[in-house]
């Protein structure tokens, strides 16, 4: 689309996973596709008391449950693995389990986490560019995240990075740090 002053938005989503439409902003938070998800992770009011909120009684792992926009938005894949890591919970563990400081350390590692992926420019896996056609260089500073068999970089577990697959989607972690 070109704009006036010749300002383009250029849409290009070769893995299918986004869309364009119009709304104002007032009519946001009850658009059809906004008001089922979660809230910003990046959001100042974004801390372990709303997260053990939001997983209070869900019976799926916490790694299903970071990956689904409803309990909270914009963690992928690759950043549930690393937020994960970095918080020291096993990606097995129940999410209704992660309460108090374990939600508080959660939290926190999701906010480091998404901000140093922003400052690196994102994950360059296979086709991801930003908007000026970088690549992003978030992938060089994984600690586990595409690493089977790999040392883990936080302990000494003498053991390496496990994968395994949950809701079909590799999940990579420390079965030593990670409890």
């Amino acid at each position: 689309m070109v704009f006036e002053d010749a300002i383009e938005l250029r849409f290009n989503d070769p893995r299918r996973f986004g869309l364009i439409d119009y709304a104002r902003a007032e009519t946001l938070s009850r658009h059809k596709l906004f008001r089922h998800l979660g809230p910003e992770p990046l959001a100042p009011n974004f801390d372990g008391a709303t997260l053990a909120r939001l997983l209070e009684g869900k019976k799926t792992s916490i790694k299903s449950a970071l990956l689904d926009q409803r309990i909270v938005v914009g963690i992928g894949n690759i950043y549930a693995c690393e937020s994960l890591y970095w918080a020291g919970l096993s990606p097995k563990r129940l999410a209704r389990t992660i309460q108090g400081e374990w939600a508080a350390n959660l939290a926190r590692a999701i906010k480091r986490v998404l901000e140093r992926a922003i400052a690196a420019g994102g994950s360059s896996l296979r086709d991801y560019v930003d908007a000026t056609g970088e690549l992003g260089n978030f992938q060089h500073h994984f600690a586990v995240y595409d690493r089977e068999g790999e040392q883990c970089p936080g302990c000494d577990c003498r053991s390496s990075i496990k994968r395994i697959v949950q809701g079909g989607r590799s999940t990579f972690y420390c079965a030593k740090r990670q409890r």
